[in-house]
């Protein structure tokens, strides 16, 4: 059976609401926790750390030995940060 469009689409938002309600830590470890599984979490924190030493000025290189992460999600992360908004609108406030 194929997916409304609509209905997935208020499902990503509900998601987006669910995460701009999380207002500190702790209740973010027990929503992520619950939400994602092990594996889920720590490639979303890998794609995250990848993203900040790009940002850094890090080489491919450099990044895939510390991630750990494929060069394909790497190119993706890469391509994100270059294009995307995301990650250096949410990375660059922590600065």
């Amino acid at each position: 059976m194929k997916e409304d469009p609509k209905t997935k689409k208020q499902e990503l938002e509900e998601l987006y609401q669910a995460i701009v309600d999380v207002d500190n830590l702790e209740d973010c470890r027990y929503f992520l926790d619950d939400l994602l599984s092990v594996e889920e979490l720590n490639s979303l924190s890998s794609r995250l750390h990848a993203a900040k030493l790009l940002i850094a000025g890090e080489t491919y290189q450099d990044v895939t030995k510390e991630t750990k992460i494929s060069s394909a999600t790497l190119a993706r992360v890469s391509r994100c940060v270059k294009e995307g908004k995301g990650y250096n609108r949410i990375l660059k406030k922590k600065k």
